[in-house]
């Protein structure tokens, strides 16, 4: 993913920090640790920024989620119901489970797409 290094996606998808894409927002990398998937360093330790811009700057991080969860929804319907044609049960559960296996991820992308909306790439930093 070294390619990708100064591009929005690379911070979003590795949850690296969005200025200097160098060390990682989140003081543990696997968003399966549920009794550390929210917590997140104040700052960079290595350009400075600092990641909670202001009180509560992450609620505007769940309509992302929102989003996200949906379109995880559509996804797990589609395979479900139309490619592997499993009935309305088979499919609300292959809906239930993708969500709840994928909250973690989901959780910690939309964060990743709310700060990478408002910091960008300094390459200076």
């Amino acid at each position: 993913m070294q390619f990708l290094k100064g591009s929005k996606s690379y911070s979003i998808l590795t949850g690296t920090c969005p200025v200097c894409h160098e060390e990682s927002m989140y003081m543990d990398s696997n968003p399966y640790r549920l009794q550390n998937i929210l917590k997140m360093h104040e700052r960079c330790s290595n350009c400075g920024t600092k990641y909670k811009i202001e009180p509560s700057f992450f609620f505007g991080a769940m309509y992302v989620s929102y989003a996200l969860g949906v379109a995880v929804s559509v996804a797990a319907f589609i395979i479900s119901y139309v490619f592997l044609g499993g009935g309305l049960m088979t499919t609300f559960i292959a809906i239930t489970l993708s969500l709840i296996v994928l909250m973690p991820i989901i959780l910690r992308l939309s964060r990743n797409i709310w700060i990478n909306m408002f910091l960008s790439y300094d390459d200076a930093a």
